[in-house]
C-alpha cells in the first residue's frame, strides 16, 4: 500500500477501560496499526472503523465492534494516510455530496415554495372543500355555543322575517342570534350565520341588521368562509374543528379576517339583495357612520364585526350612494319584531350568560 509507513499522531480509548492512550497510527498489510508510546500494538481493520465527528482540531472515529471506542487523529491527516480512512460526513449525505452552500440555496428554495404555498392554498382550497367537511365544522363550532344562542317564538319569527329578505337561497342559510355582549356577526362553515347580542343592542333600526346579516350572508354565498378560516388558524382547522373552549372559539371567530377584495364582495352582495327587496340601504350607511364617528374611521381602530373590514367611513358611503333619491322603502320589520329581535337575548329564560373569563 502507499501509505505503509506513514506514521500519524494518535489517541484513543480502547472502549474497555478509561485509560487515554497516546502513541501513533500508520497503516500495515491493510490495518490500521495503532502503537502506544510503550509499544503496546493494536489492530483495526478498515471496515470496523466508521466516522464519528469533526472537532476542531481532530477527527473522531469509531468502532462497530467496540461501540465505546474512541480515536482522535489530526485534521491534517497526509493525502496517502487518509484515503482509507472512512469519509467523513459533517452535515448528513445529501448536504455533504453537494456542498453546505448549494444545500443552502436549495433549503431557501424549498422554504420559499413553502411559504408561498401556504399563504395562497387558502384561496384556491377554501372553495374547494367538500361540503359535507364543511357542514360537519360549521355544526361543532355551532355545537361550541351550547345553550347561549337565543330563542323566542317573536325573535325566532323575527330574524327568520329578516332572513327571507336578505337570502332567498335554496336551502338558506341558517341564521341565530348569540348570547355575547360583542359588537360582531360572523358566518360559519356550513352555510350558518350568527350575530352577535351586542351588535344587535348597537342596532338602531332593522335596516341596519338586514346590511349586517346580508354581509354575512354574502360571504357564505360567495364561498368565502372556508377561505378564510383556513388563512386564520392553518389547515389544523380541517382536523381538529374549534377550539375546545368557547372563549377561544369566539374571539378567534370574531377575530376572523377576510380579505378586502371578499369583504367588498360581500358588501355588494348586500346592497344587491337589499335593492332586490326594496330595503333600504340607509340604515347601514347610518350604522356605519356612528361606529366610524365612535371608534374612528383608520382600518385598524374599529373593533368587532368593523374590524378588518374596508374603513366604516368608505362603506358608510358606498351604501348611502346606493339608495335610491326619494324611494319609498317599506321598513323590513314592524316596531315590534324589531323590539322582539332587540330583547330575544334577555327573554329567553333559558339562555346561558357568556363569560370570556
Amino acid at each position: 500500500m502507499e501509505n505503509e509507513g506513514i506514521a500519524v499522531p494518535a489517541s484513543w480509548y480502547d472502549g474497555i477501560s478509561a485509560i487515554r492512550h497516546e502513541g501513533s497510527a500508520r497503516w500495515q498489510r491493510g490495518e490500521l496499526v495503532l502503537e502506544t508510546v510503550d509499544g503496546a500494538i493494536t489492530s483495526v481493520a478498515p471496515d470496523d472503523l466508521t466516522f464519528a465527528e469533526t472537532q476542531p482540531d481532530r477527527i473522531v472515529y469509531r468502532r462497530r465492534s467496540a461501540p465505546d471506542f474512541r480515536l482522535y487523529l489530526p485534521r491534517d491527516l497526509p493525502p496517502a494516510f487518509a484515503s482509507h480512512l472512512p469519509e467523513g460526513r459533517e452535515y448528513g449525505g445529501w448536504i455533504d455530496r453537494i456542498g453546505l452552500g448549494k444545500a443552502a440555496i436549495a433549503f431557501a428554495a424549498v422554504s420559499a415554495a413553502a411559504v408561498a404555498l401556504f399563504l395562497t392554498a387558502p384561496d384556491w382550497l377554501g372553495p374547494r372543500i367538500p361540503e359535507t367537511w364543511e357542514r360537519n365544522l360549521g355544526q361543532a363550532m355551532v355545537g361550541d355555543f351550547g345553550g347561549r344562542l337565543c330563542s323566542t317564538p317573536k325573535g325566532d319569527a323575527a330574524l327568520a322575517k329578516l332572513l327571507d329578505r336578505v337570502d332567498p337561497g335554496d336551502p338558506q342559510v341558517k341564521a341565530g342570534i348569540a348570547n355575547i355582549d360583542m359588537v360582531n356577526a360572523v358566518a360559519l362553515p356550513g352555510a350558518q350565520v350568527l350575530l352577535f347580542d351586542g351588535l344587535v343592542q348597537q342596532a338602531e333600526s332593522p335596516e341596519e341588521l338586514a346590511g349586517v346579516l346580508g354581509h354575512e350572508v354574502g360571504h357564505v354565498r360567495e364561498r368565502h368562509v372556508m377561505t378564510a378560516l383556513l388563512r386564520q388558524f392553518g389547515f389544523s382547522i380541517l382536523l381538529s374543528g374549534a377550539n375546545s373552549g368557547l372563549g377561544d372559539t369566539a374571539f378567534g371567530l370574531a377575530q376572523m379576517g377576510y380579505s378586502r377584495d371578499a369583504e367588498r364582495e360581500a358588501d355588494q352582495y348586500a346592497r344587491a339583495r337589499m335593492a332586490e327587496s326594496e330595503i333600504s340601504p340607509l340604515g347601514a350607511a347610518s350604522f356605519f357612520e356612528r361606529m366610524a364617528e365612535k371608534y374612528g374611521d383608520s382600518d385598524d381602530t374599529l373593533f368587532g364585526w368593523v374590524a378588518s373590514h374596508p374603513s366604516a367611513g368608505e362603506r358608510a358611503r358606498l351604501y348611502r350612494n346606493a339608495a335610491r333619491e326619494n324611494a319609498p322603502y317599506p321598513p323590513v320589520l314592524t316596531d315590534a319584531e324589531f323590539e322582539a329581535l332587540k330583547t330575544m337575548c334577555a327573554d329567553d329564560p333559558d339562555v346561558e350568560e357568556f363569560e370570556f373569563f
